[in-house]
């Protein structure tokens, strides 16, 4: 028997991101329990001003609702008959709880409206389920810093519960928003498992990679993934391993593309590095994946990584800094190998480690997502 009625708001698939794709494996885990809806921000600000303008709107993800899961698609930024429609979406399901996915204040609005209708109208408590603390990039800019703060203690004070993906996190919502930690909720990020598994040599002929080691940086690039810091550590491998190594760097460039340019150009082994300068759909996920002997995630800050979640479905060795939130939910890995945020020598010494070594496969963890589901069903239960 369902138990509640649960609203979950987060983007569409439109402007595709690891949020997209954890709303829906979110929704379609706790359709399981309760009756579920989704509330889907479709246009989320001028696609000019979004860094991976390209892909916007292209179809490269597999991965959708179930058929239990009901759909509103979508809201848009800029669009009042659209927050209208939101409004006749939820007044017509009646939501118990509405779950709102908080990652950038660039939809604040569209956040605080539907929490304002959820209060008004059909009377279900809100919670906010935080995926970071601070973007980096609006952090870095004035007027969207003050725009960020501003509203994001607007919306928080029209929440019940809040959740977070660590403990690292709830120390930092607390203390930012001024909450008792009580009230925040720590359920860890499910695996993003939905990928199929290739053989290495088919993934790598595909690739056109033929015996090499290869060292995988996958996800978009920007300033705190430390994708400039692993090409200066590549540089530094003996010569000997080097030439039968592939530095693999798979992902759009979102900013610090110049970075990234200059270290390639000042590296000694350039000729041994690939960069792909796009957005992978996930038809090539399993390609890039499988093909890899070691995925490094050099980042100098993070509240977690969907590509992490995605490295460790596969079993793969992960090389990954100790900062924020990574460091509590990759702890309980056999394959992570810690390093210190921003220490070049220390990504070096982890891929010749791993190199010598040559480990098999590791058993992912058990972070499934009938186990996020159950957890998300534990908060749910107190709010009744």
């Amino acid at each position: 028997m369902k138990k509640a009625k649960v609203c979950i708001v987060g983007p569409s698939k439109k402007f595709l991101s690891g949020i997209s794709y954890y709303t829906i494996r979110l929704a379609n885990s706790l359709a399981e329990y309760h009756e579920v809806s989704v509330l889907c921000f479709r246009n989320l600000l001028p696609k000019f001003m979004f860094p991976g303008s390209k892909h916007v709107g292209k179809d490269l993800a597999s991965l959708d609702y179930s058929k239990d899961v009901k759909a509103f698609n979508g809201m848009d930024y800029n669009n009042p008959l659209t927050w209208y429609r939101a409004y006749k979406f939820l007044k017509d399901e009646k939501p118990d709880v509405v779950i709102l996915q908080w990652w950038t204040s660039s939809v604040a609005h569209m956040h605080l409206l539907i929490s304002f209708i959820a209060a008004m109208s059909t009377k279900a408590r809100v919670i906010i389920e935080f995926h970071e603390v601070v973007d980096p990039l609006e952090e870095s800019i004035l007027p969207l810093r003050i725009y960020s703060r501003i509203m994001g203690r607007l919306l928080v004070k029209r929440a019940s519960l809040y959740v977070t993906h660590s403990e690292s996190d709830r120390r930092l919502i607390a203390s930012k928003y001024h909450l008792s930690e009580e009230r925040i909720r720590v359920i860890p990020h499910g695996l993003y498992d939905q990928y199929e598994r290739v053989p290495q040599k088919e993934a790598r002929e595909q690739l056109g990679l033929d015996g090499e080691y290869v060292i995988l940086s996958f996800g978009l690039i920007r300033p705190y993934k430390g994708v400039p810091n692993l090409i200066k550590a590549f540089g530094d491998l003996p010569h000997e391993m080097a030439e039968k190594s592939r530095l693999l760097i798979a992902g759009e460039v979102w900013e610090d593309g110049e970075a990234v340019m200059k270290a390639i150009n000042d590296c000694r082994y350039k000729d041994r590095i690939t960069l792909v300068n796009s957005y992978i759909p996930d038809s090539l996920i399993p390609i890039y994946f499988n093909a890899s002997d070691v995925v490094v995630l050099p980042y100098l800050r993070a509240s977690q990584s969907g590509v992490a979640h995605i490295a460790m479905s596969f079993g793969k060795p992960i090389v990954v800094s100790r900062v924020g939130g990574l460091e509590e939910s990759m702890a309980g890995y056999e394959g992570t190998y810690f390093i210190p945020p921003g220490d070049i020598s220390a990504i070096r010494d982890a891929i010749i480690k791993l190199y010598v070594d040559r480990p098999q496969a590791f058993n992912p963890p058990r972070l499934g997502w009938d186990i996020i589901g159950k957890k998300y069903e534990e908060v749910i239960s107190t709010l009744k």
